[in-house]
């Protein structure tokens, strides 16, 4: 069975000012790293305004469509803005979250990759923020676990900057187990060893500066997948930011692509055993231009294999 890519032109038209990390040229390596590669092109739609209320109060919507510029650009905090092109390529990021749930549940595709911008994991329920504006995994899993039952789902968050959005979103649903390692300290600020959430179903794995691979490899295998395992998850989704890398200008910790594989293949090891392969990918972070091509490149690469091993 084949892995999905899910795109959007839109993704190019949310323009962040001169200099910002999250800029433009990010998709584009992202889109040109996986040129050729064995998936299925998919269109991301346009979220419905269901899917976002699954997530974010009405009133966050109209703050956001409130603030959206005609032209030039909307600063909503200290390093989040608007332009006109935003909360298209927002809300397109989320409806191809959703719609890449669909074909994954229904066996259409067994996994797969939503390359967007902006990301999404630092958007709580009413905060826009850390270039993030609705939360895109968050949505994808109400979508999962409310329009198609699935019982119990994982989220794993493997970007450099703890998903406090993504855990604001979903902690106090005991149905979803939410996994994040990340540098420490770092923006947010958020995601304490012992900020576990209210029902126990958060894992927080705080890495200090200058981590590398086998440190990170080590605390995946005995810690977060174990944990995850022990959900017994019925889909696993995965905020894919790439700014652990050793290039990131961002951060300082010391992944390489490979460790992005290995991980991926890990967590799709998992999968294969616990829930039939089902795992749905959302680009995050990611701002050495090279390093994320190549870092999405090998995660492509491990869902495709997965893909194929699984069905």
């Amino acid at each position: 069975m084949t892995t999905a890519l899910v795109t959007h032109d839109a993704a190019m038209h949310h323009v962040n000012p001169a200099g910002h990390p999250e800029q433009v040229a990010r998709i584009s390596h992202v889109l040109s790293a996986l040129e050729g590669k064995d998936m299925l092109r998919v269109r991301a739609p346009l979220a419905a305004e269901d899917d976002l209320l699954r997530v974010h109060p009405r009133a966050h919507l109209e703050a956001l469509r409130s603030a959206a510029p005609t032209e030039g650009f909307a600063q909503i905090d200290g390093d989040t803005f608007m332009s006109p092109g935003t909360l298209e390529a927002a809300t397109r990021a989320v409806g191809g979250a959703v719609q890449a749930v669909d074909m994954i549940i229904a066996e259409e595709v067994r996994n797969a990759f939503i390359a967007m911008r902006p990301p999404g994991h630092h958007a709580e329920r009413e905060t826009a923020m850390g270039f993030c504006y609705f939360g895109t995994v968050a949505a994808a899993v109400r979508h999962a676990l409310n329009h198609h039952g699935l019982e119990r789902v994982a989220v794993v968050d493997f970007d450099v900057h703890h998903g406090n959005g993504t855990q604001d979103l979903l902690e106090e649903d005991a149905r979803v187990f939410f996994a994040s390692s990340h540098q420490s300290p770092l923006f947010p600020g958020t995601g304490a060893a012992d900020d576990t959430g209210p029902h126990g179903t958060v894992m927080n794995v705080p890495l200090s500066s200058g981590t590398a691979g086998q440190e990170f490899r080590q605390l995946w295998d005995r810690e977060i997948l174990p944990a995850v395992a022990a959900h017994d998850p019925e889909m696993i989704f995965i905020s894919a930011g790439f700014d652990a890398h050793r290039d990131d200008p961002l951060a300082s910790l010391n992944l390489t692509e490979a460790d992005f594989a290995w991980v991926t293949e890990a967590i799709c090891e998992l999968a294969s055993t616990q829930c039939a392969g089902r795992v749905m990918s959302s680009l995050e972070g990611g701002y050495d231009l090279d390093a994320l091509g190549r870092s999405v490149a090998a995660h492509a690469d491990a869902l495709i294999s997965a893909g194929a091993k699984t069905g």
